[in-house]
């Protein structure tokens, strides 16, 4: 693999949607934390914005600017021939994603979004693993709260039992947060997109390489109460769970026959139900074009809860992991996981590709199998917990 000579490139990151709501936290974040002498920038399509922000970042923090636009690919090839990683909060990815996926990947530098959207990272990864492979370059998805939390929470519990056995682990899922703009457009836009999501898996399954002498899953579990978690669980529909097979089939350390199940955690049956329902109403109201229309202008990507609103929000998700004859209970905890841990984790993220030793991968990865332990300890130094609860 070669890096092709990056750290002669201008710039260690560059952030592009910066003026974004999520976007301009991680700029805020990179600025108030990134370590002296970093070289990065912010981009997008409108410079004066670009300006402006850079204006009113923390610290006196003067990144570069530069000017790039979706709808021109000549422009995202310049910028992914300028950093050695790009980071991108410019989404519904399935719609605007994939060229700068490709000029990433031509270009070897790595590459890391938010992106919650299965059909898009399937694209990807058919269209473009095997040339980041060549470049060196490493595809990142889903590095906010979709899936980090849940993908490092697993890591971190599967590292707390014993290896060479088959492993199960159930996440459960609680949190007082709002909804982001950016998340619910990826929402309805899933939901209406289901043939060529479930094409797009199927598409992804004839190119990646068989698992020979494992196994590695991820069902869909049912709705019940658990009582190790004293709340009923109900399946969540994101992308969380495919991340976390991935993971598992590119580590031996999960063992021979690994198994993974997600879910929502709920005290109360009547707003388990009333959640099951909503839901339900949602995929519905996404088939209808004016219907689905009419409910993404009432929350637009960019929006976003002020900051009062979000230091009150929180997450946590409590993780049992089984095998062996041994059992432990770990917690993932945050606070606000749409926008600023979200932020905190799209940062720190890009900062372990850009600065930490890490294992030598390339293609489509995830940040378990890319960064693992490094991006463990940097979270935890920002303030998520990772925690043993108990052991049994």
């Amino acid at each position: 693999m070669s890096r092709l000579n990056r750290s002669d490139r201008p710039y260690d990151i560059v952030l592009f949607g910066a003026t974004g709501f999520v976007g301009a936290l991680t700029a805020e974040y990179l600025a108030a934390h990134a370590p002296e002498g970093l070289r990065w920038a912010i981009a997008g399509r409108d410079e004066v914005k670009l300006r402006r922000l850079r204006d009113r970042l923390p610290g006196g923090a003067e990144p570069g600017v530069l000017r790039a636009d979706v709808s021109d690919t000549a422009s995202l090839r310049a910028l992914a021939g300028q950093a050695r990683v790009v980071a991108t909060t410019v989404g519904p990815y399935v719609t605007y994603g994939e060229d700068l996926v490709a000029a990433c990947a031509d270009a070897g530098a790595d590459y890391l979004d938010l992106t919650g959207e299965p059909e898009f990272v399937d694209l990807t990864y058919v269209r473009h693993d095997a040339r980041a492979r060549e470049t060196g370059a490493r595809l990142v998805h889903a590095c906010g709260f979709d899936s980090v939390p849940h993908d490092l929470g697993v890591y971190f519990t599967v590292r707390q039992l014993p290896e060479g056995v088959p492993l199960t682990v159930d996440g459960f899922v609680t949190a007082d947060a709002a909804f982001s703009g950016g998340t619910f457009a990826s929402a309805l836009g899933q939901f209406a997109r289901g043939r060529r999501m479930v094409a797009a898996a199927r598409e992804r399954r004839r190119h990646e390489p068989r698992l020979m002498g494992r196994r590695a899953g991820a069902p869909t579990g049912s709705p019940r109460f658990a009582p190790e978690v004293g709340a009923w669980a109900l399946p969540l529909p994101t992308i969380d769970p495919q991340i976390v097979r991935r993971s598992a089939k590119a580590l031996e350390r999960y063992g021979p026959d690994f198994r993974y199940r997600h879910y929502a955690a709920v005290r109360r049956l009547p707003v388990a139900v009333g959640g099951v329902a909503g839901v339900g109403a949602l995929f519905a109201a996404a088939q209808v074009p004016p219907v689905r229309r009419w409910l993404s202008e009432r929350l637009k990507p960019g929006d976003g809860p002020s900051a009062e609103r979000r230091a009150r929000s929180w997450f946590s998700v409590r993780f049992v992991g089984e095998g062996g004859g041994r059992r432990v209970f770990t917690e993932v905890s945050g606070g606000d996981p749409g926008y600023d841990e979200t932020a905190k984790m799209f940062a720190e993220a890009a900062l372990a590709l850009a600065l930490d030793d890490l294992p030598e991968t390339a293609g489509q990865v995830t940040t378990a199998v890319a960064m693992g332990d490094a991006l463990i300890d940097r979270l935890g130094a920002a303030g998520i917990r990772f925690r043993v609860a108990a052991r049994r």
